[in-house]
């Protein structure tokens, strides 16, 4: 069994055991959370949601907060002398996926 769910601006399909990475949640490693926005069920009978389905829950954990690889931004004019460096890391919550309720 299988489901789409909503997170954080973002559309995931997942299923029982699997991690994944997405936006930043609030808590630390070890905390559960509860996702009720789901837009789909899949398996032997799909169970599409208009938008969600209702009485539907992912309950997962947090597993990691931490921050994608930095990317370096660079900004040059030619000639203007003008050099601009700069650089971002996302932050990011891994949450491994325990149950999926109907």
């Amino acid at each position: 069994m299988y489901a789409v769910i909503q997170a954080g601006g973002h559309q995931y399909r997942v299923a029982q055991g699997e991690s994944l990475v997405i936006d930043r949640l609030e808590g630390k490693a070890g905390d559960k959370v509860v996702f009720d926005r789901v837009l789909m069920l899949g398996g032997e009978t799909p169970v599409f949601g208009a938008p969600t389905v209702a009485n539907a829950a992912v309950h997962a954990v947090i597993k990691e907060q931490k921050r994608n690889p930095k990317i370096l931004v660079f900004k040059y004019k030619r000639r203007k002398n003008h050099k601009k460096s700069y650089g971002h890391a996302q932050p990011v919550t891994v949450i491994e996926i325990e149950t999926i309720q109907a």
